[in-house]
């Protein structure tokens, strides 16, 4: 077992699954104060052709929970009715 202490240190990777600009170039995770964070870059230019990064931060428990949210609401949606069928049966 290892003493390393992960408190308020982070990680970022190159994202290989970016295939839009609203995507981030990078993403990781990040520890504030003990505190799980996702981490996202975006790579952008300034008017004076200077590089800089652009961060975004989102708790995981946060992000956890929108995920089971939506995975939620998406098993409790009824089925659709089916309007009709084909009779149009070859026997």
């Amino acid at each position: 077992m290892t003493d390393f202490d992960n408190t308020n240190k982070g990680v970022l990777f190159a994202n290989k699954d970016r295939d839009s600009d609203s995507k981030p170039n990078a993403k990781g995770s990040i520890n504030i104060d003990g505190k799980e964070y996702w981490l996202s870059a975006w790579t952008n230019t300034d008017k004076n052709g200077n590089k800089y990064q652009k961060l975004s931060v989102q708790p995981k428990e946060q992000a956890q929970q929108q995920g089971m949210s939506q995975a939620k609401q998406a098993y409790q949606q009824p089925a659709q009715p089916v309007d009709s069928f084909d009779d149009d049966i070859p026997f």
